[in-house]
């Protein structure tokens, strides 16, 4: 699953584009309109009618020809007349042609000179100050798979919803290995601890009201899990839980609530993981709670997720015989699932359908779509039916390595893995047939946020607190 970082680019509340015309200090002369009429009538062009506020164009033009007519002079033999430009001052000279310290005058000689009026200064518009704005809490999210190490951070919206503000996504391949040895490799584990630094810097440099930053199947499993996570601790400032498979299956059944649509009767989801794959069936024959996790009648964690079984199988060459062995053995494994039978009663019906949250599905969506580049948009939310699922796996059986790599919804990250993940899709829906599969481009992280916001009763009288 791919994250995209969001940017805070908005100006601050409350501050536009006449701010500086607040400050305390000496301000710019500007023009505005009550300035503008004091300017005219200091002018000596417009001596005459007083106006009392904001002419037109074709009133101004008025005002300078009254003026022009008022300086008509009677012609002298030794004066030669001098034609009056609009827009130029005239000045007065004395007998020797000079003129005294520059005075403008009036060019109605026959009218005593008044003195210029100086525009009145009136202070600047002040806007009406605004309330404070109460500051949403922030909550974040961390979960440190097999695979991948996510981070989200995110503010409450609207009732059961919130708006991501910061994320992070990086393949870790923390679990590289660990099939074969039981241990975390030291190459994995460095380039974990490398990811969840940007993670803590992350965290620090918000104010973060509560955040719960969880380990699952790798650290679950490794001799040297605990030990990982100390070392976590020292060298990047952050503080892990380990948590156990029935919470994490219940993290992603709470981040996919908003997928499931009111008239359905009953769901089986799935989060295909690195080192395991959590399965959670859901009845919604009932009466709904708003939490989608209290309708969970079943589940099962599989000790099998895409980098364990590919590490058993191969990844890079799997060839049709390869990939149905890897169906049969996670076929096996859902056989012993006592509570399998669970949604017996609502399988026949149209309004029971899979919902699966993982890179697997994803993955299957975007090379549905045809896409040229991954877009969560499109994807997160998806209908597909059952022969849409069918040519898509097929299709990804066809290719080989270096063309699951070229495609720009696998890549070179995923393309060792993605047909591990479709054989446990494959080895799900021999269990639990369905017509359609709804697409989710979420998971853990989502579900911890909502259970924090939901906790903290941030939603509560319609969201705000």
């Amino acid at each position: 699953m791919e994250d995209h970082d969001t940017g805070a680019g908005a100006s601050a509340v409350g501050m536009s584009g006449a701010s500086p015309a607040q400050s305390g200090g000496p301000q710019p002369a500007r023009f505005s309109r009550h300035a503008g009429a004091h300017q005219r009538h200091a002018d000596p062009r417009h001596a005459g009618p007083k106006h009392s506020g904001p002419k037109h164009a074709g009133q101004r033009q008025t005002g300078a020809g009254q003026a022009d007519q008022h300086g008509d002079q009677p012609k002298g033999k030794t004066r030669k007349r001098r034609k009056r430009k609009r827009g130029r001052k005239v000045f007065a000279r004395d007998e020797n042609g000079a003129v005294p310290n520059a005075v403008p005058v009036s060019t109605t000689a026959s009218q005593p000179q008044s003195p210029p009026l100086q525009a009145e200064r009136r202070p600047p518009l002040q806007p009406s100050p605004r309330p404070p704005q109460q500051e949403l809490p922030v909550f974040a999210a961390l979960d440190l798979g097999t695979n991948n190490c996510r981070l989200l951070v995110a503010v409450p919206g609207r009732h059961g919803q919130f708006r991501v503000i910061d994320a992070f996504s990086r393949i870790v391949r923390l679990g590289e290995g660990l099939t074969a040895s039981g241990r975390l490799g030291q190459a994995a584990m460095d380039r974990a601890v490398e990811a969840l630094k940007v993670c803590g810097e992350k965290l620090r440099n918000r104010k973060i009201r509560k955040a719960r930053l969880i380990a699952t199947e790798a650290c679950r499993s490794a001799a040297n899990g605990v030990e990982f996570l100390d070392r976590v601790e020292r060298e990047a400032g952050l503080k892990l839980e380990i948590i156990d498979r029935q919470t994490e299956a219940r993290l992603a059944v709470s981040g996919c609530g908003s997928l499931v649509e009111r008239d359905t009767q009953g769901v089986v989801l799935f989060d295909i993981g690195g080192g395991s794959s959590e399965i959670a069936l859901i009845d919604l024959t009932g009466r709904r709670s708003p939490r989608l996790a209290n309708h969970i009648v079943s589940w099962t964690s599989l000790p099998v997720g895409v980098v364990s079984l590919a590490e058993r199988f191969g990844g890079r060459t799997v060839t049709r015989e390869t990939f149905a062995a890897m169906v049969d053995d996670v076929a096996a494994r859902l056989k012993a699932f006592d509570g399998r039978d669970r949604l017996a009663h609502v399988l026949a019906s149209p309004n029971f359908h899979l919902l699966g949250t993982s890179g697997t599905v994803t993955t299957l969506a975007g090379v549905h779509l045809d896409l040229d580049r991954y877009d969560r948009r499109r994807v997160d939310g998806l209908w597909m039916d059952r022969d849409s699922v069918d040519r898509m796996i097929e299709r990804l059986i066809g290719w080989d390595f270096q063309q699951r790599c070229a495609n720009p919804c696998i890549g070179a990250d995923r393309a060792d893995l993605v047909l591990a993940g479709c054989a446990i899709l494959e080895a799900i829906r021999g269990v639990w047939p369905s017509e359609r599969l709804r697409v989710a481009d979420r998971g853990l992280r989502e579900g911890i946020l909502s259970e924090l916001m939901a906790d903290d009763g941030v939603w509560r009288n319609d969201g705000r607190r």
